[in-house]
């Protein structure tokens, strides 16, 4: 055990002693790489230590830094999926081939572009890393959405965008509920923040109400200009909120967003040049595998006689969101339910809250005209979604058999979706 000394400086506090607020450290807060994850890729010959005792180690030489990199974590095993899936696309192999070899191939990557995206962040400091961190939390459904608009797959984009917020709200969530309840009984969250992030939610929720709304009662009009018109304005005043909520969280109320978690005390190991450099080549690997991906999605639902909506409401997000949904389950097991809430929900916001409005303003400079208007299935699942879990959040106390009703809640809703007629 540490002594109080090295205990008090890892302690991050939500006010001192004239009850003022202090500035958290948002990387304790938004992190989603435990210094676990580095174990095997550690050398004591060469200084390096992580520990909470000891915050300077060596420069890491290139060929330590890709150690590093390689070895933190299992998951980039698959990283061998990144030759094959580019070899089946170029050779024009099944379609099935393709896209399979390259979804798999696009969950490693992920990883490592959050990895890339936090050793960047721990070095601006706590407002400019937390803020990098949260544009770059979604960057892989970022680059999917922008490649199928640019292909013209507006249903896939309004669907992956759909369902990535589903698959956070309802299978990461309930997941994390579940898993943390086999271990403890009853496990306790910040009820504010997780509050604060479901009631915008709830506003994105709206956002894809009204223009439903709209089509369905003004029948006796030409609504399409219309509706085009209406998600521009309401995409601006979402990006708008999500300014407002960025500088809400690192600015104003950071002290809402307080945790205690000594572990998440962390410090970057690789060098500037290093974590830039594998933050572009990640980037522009997985734009390349997300084109072949999209590509194949046409041929895979003919194969497997499945409809695109159902590939994009259920199978991308799974791509996107692999390497999340393990670290926040994890962190549930650990009885770290804030961490676990702010990757579940606070990923369902963004998506709900930047993406989505970013694509249809994309969509409107590149000449593809994405709106907001879902059509009455998609938006009744949002809605029934964000309103159950508004309802299980609001004690700020969680356990298994919430996880069972949410859980439950998306395999319905994955049922509904494979049966729904595709030509709606």
């Amino acid at each position: 055990m540490a002594d109080n000394n090295s205990t008090t400086h890892l302690r991050p506090r939500s006010v001192n002693e004239h009850n003022e607020p202090l500035t958290n450290t948002p990387d304790h807060r938004v992190t989603i790489r435990s210094v676990r994850s580095l174990c095997g890729a550690k050398h004591t010959q060469t200084g390096i230590s992580l520990g909470p005792d000891h915050h300077e180690h060596e420069p890491l030489s290139f060929f330590e830094c890709l150690k590093v990199i390689l070895f933190a974590t299992k998951i980039n095993i698959l990283l061998l999926f990144i030759p094959l899936g580019i070899i089946a696309s170029k050779l024009h192999w099944a379609p099935v081939t393709v896209f399979v070899l390259n979804f798999i191939a696009i969950i490693p990557l992920a990883k490592l572009l959050g990895y890339a995206t936090e050793e960047i962040a721990m070095r601006l400091g706590d407002n400019l890393g937390a803020l990098l961190n949260a544009s770059f939390g979604n960057a892989v459904e970022l680059i999917l959405s922008i490649v199928a608009l640019k292909e013209g797959k507006i249903d896939v984009v309004q669907a992956s965008v759909l369902g990535s917020v589903l698959s956070n709200l309802l299978l990461v969530l309930g997941l994390c509920f579940i898993c943390g309840g086999y271990k403890y009984q009853q496990q306790k969250f910040n009820q504010t923040a997780a509050q604060t992030s479901s009631s915008l939610l709830s506003l994105a929720c709206l956002s894809l109400l009204i223009p439903a709304a709209f089509v369905a009662t003004a029948k006796e009009i030409d609504h399409r200009d219309h509706i085009q018109s209406l998600s521009y304005g309401t995409s601006i005043v979402l990006l708008v909120v999500y300014v407002l909520y960025l500088i809400f969280q690192l600015k104003t109320h950071t002290h809402l967003y307080a945790t205690d978690n000594e572990e998440e005390a962390e410090e970057p190991l690789l060098p500037v040049w290093m974590s830039i450099t594998l933050l572009l080549v990640v980037t522009l690997i997985v734009a390349l595998c997300a084109e072949f991906l999209v590509d194949s999605i046409e041929g895979l639902s003919e194969s497997w006689n499945i409809s695109p909506t159902f590939i994009g409401l259920i199978l991308l997000p799974i791509v996107g969101n692999a390497a999340e949904h393990v670290t926040a389950v994890t962190v549930a097991m650990k009885n770290k339910m804030d961490l676990a809430i702010g990757v579940a929900i606070g990923s369902s916001m963004q998506i709900a809250l930047f993406v989505t409005p970013l694509m249809v303003i994309i969509g409107w400079f590149i000449g593809q005209p994405m709106n907001l208007f879902f059509n009455t299935f998609e938006t009744c699942i949002m809605f029934v979604s964000v309103l159950i879990v508004n309802y299980l959040i609001q004690d700020g106390e969680s356990n298994w058999l919430e996880g069972v009703q949410l859980l439950s809640t998306y395999v319905i809703i994955a049922i509904a979706v494979f049966y729904y007629p595709s030509d709606v």
